[in-house]
């Protein structure tokens, strides 16, 4: 008897026919009963069970992480050691019985650890909390977010755009003249924006190619974090920052502070309507295409496009949809924080090669960054 050899062809149906099947016994609370008492199939049965009551909780925990960021609870263990509920409630502000339900949380959570004799001492979660101050800034940002998430269907339909708290900390998104904000109205997504650019510069300037550049223009720059952390790490770049007037006017500011202002130059303006600076053999986006929807992220890049020489790169840098082992961040976390915002959308790299390639530029090549759950990296170069 002949054996069937089965085609490569067949292979991905077969498979999808097997998932379904799997899915649908998973489906049956019969058979979800039996899982969890026999042997073999309870250790899965449990971890399932873990999982889902985990998106079910998932924002309690998040609230949990609030309450210790806002009573500043892993800066006090982290100075003081470990403590008892009793001994951190009156620094905490709580009475004794809701300082250990809170530590109890946060305990389970990571966030301290539980110790001899009752205390609580920080835990790893909560350790890597203190003197990081772009992530606790994004924690208690997360409280506009939760808002907008109130109604998750109704975002979803596009009810109120435009109108959600994110919208409103964003003005830029779907301002028909963006480069008429004023001081005032950039200075807190500004102040945001360089908290928690300290930790992604570091990332992305570890597989940047400064050495091989003379002029590196920063688009959507910000109040020049980014650039301020290149300066050090390139003694020999020039440095342009290119964003909206009023934005700009703060990254020359901080120029000023740092000592930058024979190398770096802050220009103001609207890169969907005004050229950019010329002289850059390097440009970079960090954390700005998925702010944007397709035609704008495509317009954004054709500039750039005509701002290079054709010897010159582009560096991409931002959170992107598809990344293994980090595919809630990009899809569930930045799709909903962006569908809030009012326009952007998380992108996979072959969907950023292809609005590359869209606007001039030859085939991406994907960087290795030490954390892509926070940012990856692509360079291009133009096509002569």
């Amino acid at each position: 008897m002949t054996a069937r050899v089965m085609a490569p062809s067949m292979l991905p149906g077969t498979l999808d026919r097997l998932r379904d099947l799997r899915e649908g016994l998973v489906a049956n609370p019969r058979f979800r009963r039996w899982a969890a008492r026999f042997p073999l199939t309870r250790p899965v049965a449990r971890r399932r069970t873990r999982a889902l009551f985990d998106l079910c909780a998932g924002f309690v925990y998040s609230q949990v992480l609030l309450a210790c960021v806002r009573l500043r609870l892993c800066e006090l263990l982290r100075a003081e050691g470990a403590m008892s509920a009793a001994a951190l409630a009156p620094r905490l502000g709580l009475d004794e019985a809701a300082a250990q339900r809170l530590l109890g949380a946060a305990a389970s959570l990571g966030l301290v650890a539980r110790r001899r004799g009752g205390r609580f001492a920080l835990g790893p979660l909560g350790a890597a909390l203190v003197g990081n101050a772009g992530l606790v800034a994004m924690v208690e940002h997360h409280a506009a977010l939760y808002a907008d998430l109130r109604d998750p269907v109704a975002l979803l339909r596009g009810e109120g755009r435009g109108a959600t708290d994110l919208a409103r900390l964003w003005p830029y998104a779907g301002e028909a003249r963006p480069e008429a904000l004023g001081a005032a109205e950039v200075a807190a997504y500004s102040t945001l924006m360089a908290a928690s650019q300290a930790m992604i510069a570091e990332e992305v300037l570890d597989v940047a190619p400064l050495r091989a550049h003379r002029c590196l223009l920063d688009l959507g720059g910000g109040e020049g974090v980014f650039l301020a952390a290149a300066a050090a790490r390139a003694p020999h770049l020039q440095l342009l920052l290119f964003d909206l007037p009023a934005v700009a006017e703060r990254a020359r500011a901080r120029f000023a502070r740092e000592g930058l202002g024979g190398r770096a130059q802050a220009i103001g303006g609207d890169f969907l309507r005004d050229p950019l600076p010329a002289g850059a053999d390097l440009i970079s986006l960090v954390r700005v295409l998925h702010d944007h929807d397709d035609d704008v992220a495509l317009a954004i890049l054709r500039a750039a496009r005509r701002a290079l020489p054709t010897d010159g790169s582009l560096l991409l840098a931002e959170p992107m949809a598809g990344t293994p082992d980090a595919e809630p961040a990009g899809e569930a976390y930045f799709g909903f924080y962006l569908l809030a915002m009012g326009q952007g959308r998380p992108r996979r790299p072959a969907e950023i090669d292809g609005l590359l390639r869209a606007a001039g530029f030859g085939p991406a090549r994907l960087l290795r960054t030490g954390t892509p759950l926070l940012v990856r990296a692509m360079l291009a170069r133009p096509v002569a």
